[in-house]
């Protein structure tokens, strides 16, 4: 089956850092155990330090809608719920690439039995992207052949790995990308390189960008307010 992805970011407020610390301990520990809770297998992600906007990213990954929809239920019963706002916010599915035929290399997204990301990564680089419509009035055979050459770039950078997800119909984008990098500078060279291919004419939309350090839930919680770097008088 494939799967559903959620992708949704957290910010706090200025005001919440300034609640007493034990407060702000104990929003985020009954937010982590709701999470936790929830029985949906969940990423996160720091975004302190790379968005201005936002504070953490969540990735959840489930095989039917209605257990996205009672997580977040979940989660808005919290403390740390009320006070946040959650900027941005995606839906998209999993399903292979109508372009890759029979083609399969070792480290392609659709090689790994398990969807999501492996974990092995330092960063997560994601964004929402859609295509022009005039991509999609070119026969087939034209599309698979000008994206064969973007797959071709891509090759040569096996240590940037890639999960591509599908919105068409059920969110506002098209697609939902997500690269997994132990350091950026790869992934800046990789897209500076396939900016210089003839698939990227054809690009509609590809902002915001999402850079997020991967971490446990409680460690990306703790540095939306600095709690793992305070010291105690």
């Amino acid at each position: 089956m494939n799967e559903l992805y959620r992708y949704l970011t957290i910010a706090l407020p200025s005001e919440w850092r300034r609640l007493p610390g034990r407060e702000r301990d104990a929003h985020k520990h009954a937010f982590a155990a709701a999470v936790q809770d929830s029985g949906v297998a969940t990423h996160t992600y720091s975004l302190v330090g790379t968005r201005a906007d936002a504070d953490l990213l969540l990735w959840m990954v489930v095989e039917d809608l209605e257990r996205i929809l009672l997580a977040e239920s979940r989660l808005a019963a919290t403390e740390l719920w009320a006070w946040s706002t959650r900027p941005y916010g995606y839906l998209a599915a999993r399903r292979r690439s109508p372009y890759l035929g029979s083609h399969a290399h070792a480290g392609n997204e659709h090689a790994r039995p398990a969807a999501g990301p492996a974990g092995d990564k330092a960063y997560l680089v994601l964004y929402p992207m859609t295509k022009q419509r005039r991509w999609y009035a070119l026969p087939q055979e034209e599309r698979a052949r000008i994206m064969g050459a973007h797959f071709a770039v891509g090759h040569r950078y096996p240590q940037v790995r890639i999960h591509t997800a599908y919105s068409f119909g059920i969110d506002d984008q098209e697609f939902v990308v997500a690269f997994e990098v132990d350091d950026v500078r790869d992934f800046v060279a990789l897209v500076a390189e396939l900016r210089e291919t003839e698939s990227a004419a054809y690009t509609e939309r590809e902002t915001p960008i999402f850079v997020g350090r991967a971490l446990p839930l409680a460690d990306a919680l703790d540095r939306v307010d600095g709690a793992s770097v305070r010291v105690t008088p």
